[in-house]
């Protein structure tokens, strides 16, 4: 059995930073693509990024100039470094693994950390 335990969420500021991170346990296999998805209220999931173990990484377009996705193999762990936040990128996000590209989520999820920006 797999579990993603993410973390790091929580209030920040316009203009602020979070780092959120998600790492695997239990069952634990090599996840060939991992990554963060998040959803707001009242609107879809979307995927905001995604990295697999050689290190390729694909980005949300509307976030890749805030967003940095990083990984830690032998710790399998997936970190999320937000910068620049704004309340448009208050959502709930998810830790995913267990897909095959970087495009299509797995099957594994976390459970959400909430993240809101908000004065």
């Amino acid at each position: 059995q797999v579990q993603l335990v993410e973390s790091g969420g929580g209030l920040v500021q316009p203009g602020g930073s979070l780092r959120l991170s998600c790492t695997a346990s239990g069952t634990v296999i090599d996840f060939y693509a991992m990554g963060w998805y998040r959803q707001a209220p009242g609107k879809q999931r979307e995927l905001v990024a995604s990295i697999t173990t050689p290190g390729s990484t694909h980005y949300n377009d509307s976030l890749k100039d805030r967003f940095t996705i990083s990984r830690e193999n032998t710790k399998n762990t997936i970190i999320l470094q937000m910068s620049r936040l704004n309340p448009e990128d208050t959502a709930v996000y998810f830790c995913n693994a267990g897909g095959t590209n970087l495009l299509t989520p797995g099957r594994f999820w976390g459970q959400g950390t909430q993240v809101t920006v908000s004065a």
